[in-house]
């Protein structure tokens, strides 16, 4: 139960952090934090294939294509 709630207060934090992060390339690092979070707090919820699908999506392809999409911005 304490685990729980230590895990659903993380993401809190985490989301509060995606959405107060005023510089976008900083966003995508924090966004993969977050993401990070989310999948330890389905893991604590008992749910381990969500939590790979968020590993593999929210930490890593999501913010690599934002960074991606960011960099061919700034460069035209």
């Amino acid at each position: 139960m304490i685990l729980q709630l230590l895990a659903f207060a993380l993401v809190l934090g985490g989301a509060a952090a995606v959405v107060f992060t005023p510089d976008p390339r900083k966003v995508a690092f924090v966004f993969s934090a977050y993401g990070l979070a989310l999948a330890l707090l389905f893991l604590v919820l008992q749910a381990p294939d969500v939590a790979l699908s968020e590993i593999a999506v929210g930490s890593a392809a999501v913010p690599l294509v934002v960074l991606t999409v960011l960099s061919r911005m700034v460069s035209k």
